[in-house]
């Protein structure tokens, strides 16, 4: 099975994202989060979390690309629990028993998402509010193969 993990090419997450996903950490979509909002909604730094962060499983933080990777099984039943954990504590499911298959269907659409693209395939999520509610499109950028000598700097004596 494969998901994907936070990446950051650069420092401009950690300034236009309120709370910033951590480098590595497992994510998915999270456009649930949205669910409610209206255009007065998407001032500041939640407009860019509304329009292209993916959101971190373990801080809840968001992140503009993801890169796709294997996952072990027990470690998605793991990650499973712990979305399930974050909608009873923070969008009062009633129970953990109750909030899993929702948190195992989150997964399994990121996992969708995931499973026809090579490792380290990045991908990108782009939202927009509708009048049937959040619309998410999805953007895929291949993993490039690059040669060392595309990195290598050349020097020579008269240089």
């Amino acid at each position: 099975m494969k998901l994907a993990r936070a990446i950051h090419f650069d420092e401009s997450d950690m300034n236009v994202f309120a709370s910033p996903a951590r480098t590595g950490e497992w994510c998915i979509s999270g456009g649930f989060e949205f669910s409610n909002w209206s255009e007065g909604d998407l001032v500041g730094k939640q407009r860019q979390a509304f329009a292209n962060g993916w959101m971190g499983l373990e801080t809840g933080g968001r992140v503009t690309f993801v890169a796709v990777t294997q996952v072990e099984s027990d470690e998605a039943a793991a990650l499973i629990e712990q979305l399930a954990a974050h909608f009873v504590t923070l969008y009062g499911a009633p129970d953990l028993a109750t909030a899993r298959p929702v948190a195992e269907a989150e997964l399994d659409h990121m996992a969708e998402l995931c499973e026809d693209h090579a490792p380290n395939t990045l991908l990108t999520v782009a939202r927009e509010l509708t009048d049937a509610g959040v619309r998410e499109s999805f953007r895929v950028i291949e993993a490039q193969s690059a040669g060392l000598e595309q990195f290598a700097i050349h020097a020579t004596p008269e240089s």
